[in-house]
């Protein structure tokens, strides 16, 4: 890749965002406008030592807009230890739903409240509380006419307790608010991911300690499809390409794994690297099909290395192929949508190379 041009590159950095501690984004178009939002987890504490799970969680999620193709932040939502913003629709009704880990800035408490604000008069306002435990991620998804809002979270740390309930979950729209669903036995999830074929419709779920497993709906719940018996589980993705469905899984601990829908089960198929990713983007470019996977840290909490690569494969009609790599901080999302003729890839930067969280996440101009 150092031969290359950056003519010939598919990522063109055009602007970077001022971010701390950033851990995922979420964009939407509204009334012609492009907005952005970024959970971040934590600033730095001037003369404290540098600890990736340190620093000052009582912050905020920025919210940018896109003015002249580049993006001014405009306000901000109230969200401490900030993980995921997730934005959706109901029935013309607008939503973003946050959820942050923790608040304090040591000693620090997990059993937070998450909240969902709905577009009213102008502004994002509160909708509905949740009590939670150590949140990571939302996950909108809607069945026919029903409506799912799936939370991951928790953790199996010595010496944390949970007071609000601790499994990730799974809550359904009642046409006011979200009522508790279904309860999933993972003590310390991550992520979820739907996906329909045909008749079939898939939930993934990733758990860093409790194994991984795809769930598949019977009509009236969600069961166990299949299940991944490792640690590390950070996230999956789904597509379908000649004629064939398939699934990529992100394990942290270990290789980043394609797999192929073979009858009734996922078989592996090739390995897309190793330790250290966080999380996948697919995009459909006008050119073929890329996949974005961003690096996070290998080593351990107490001794991490902070990943400063992250990679871009195209599909090949069987397999990927790395495409490029290009340079991140501790990278834990990635998001790709389109604004007029231009297709986009924002990124997420969490962690410096020595574990300080006010790293600039970056905007690319994405030539697919």
């Amino acid at each position: 890749m150092e031969n290359e041009s950056m003519s010939d590159r598919l990522l063109t950095p055009v602007q970077t965002l001022k971010t701390t501690g950033a851990r995922a984004l979420a964009t939407w178009r509204m009334d012609e406008v492009r907005w952005l939002a970024a959970a971040q987890l934590a600033r730095d504490v001037p003369g404290e030592s540098a600890h990736m799970n340190g620093g000052d969680s009582d912050i905020e999620a920025p919210l940018f807009r896109m003015e002249g193709g580049r993006f001014l932040q405009d306000g901000a939502l109230p969200l401490a230890g900030g993980e995921d913003v997730e934005y959706f629709e109901i029935g013309g009704r607008r939503f973003l739903a946050a959820a942050g880990i923790r608040t304090g800035r040591g000693p620090y408490d997990l059993n937070t409240q998450a909240t969902l604000y709905e577009w009213r008069d102008g502004a994002w306002a509160p909708h509905q509380r949740f009590d939670v435990f150590a949140a990571k991620q939302w996950r909108a998804f809607s069945i026919g006419e029903r409506h799912f809002l799936a939370l991951a979270q928790g953790v199996t740390v010595e010496g944390v307790n949970a007071v609000h309930p601790r499994t990730s979950r799974i809550f359904e729209w009642n046409g006011e608010c979200f009522e508790a669903f279904q309860a999933i036995d993972g003590m310390w999830g991550y992520d979820w991911n739907y996906a329909c074929r045909g008749d079939a419709h898939f939930l993934a779920y990733a758990d860093h300690v409790s194994g991984s497993s795809v769930l598949r709906w019977d009509g009236a719940r969600f069961v166990t499809f299949q299940r991944f018996e490792e640690k590390g589980g950070r996230t999956f993705r789904f597509f379908e390409a000649q004629g064939a469905f398939w699934m990529v899984h992100v394990n942290l601990l270990g290789a980043t794994t394609l797999y192929r829908l073979d009858g009734e089960r996922f078989v592996e198929v090739q390995h897309l690297g190793g330790a250290g990713g966080r999380e996948l983007c697919l995009v459909e470019g006008a050119h073929g099909r890329y996949l974005v996977r961003v690096c996070f840290i290998t080593g351990t909490p107490q001794a991490p290395i902070v990943e400063s690569e992250s990679q871009v494969f195209r599909w090949m009609g069987s397999g990927f192929a790395l495409a490029e790599t290009f340079e991140t901080s501790g990278a834990t999302s990635a998001l790709s949508f389109m604004e007029g003729d231009t297709r986009y890839l924002a990124v997420t930067n969490s962690l410096s190379a020595d574990q300080r969280f006010g790293v600039a996440s970056t905007l690319y101009r994405f030539d697919v």
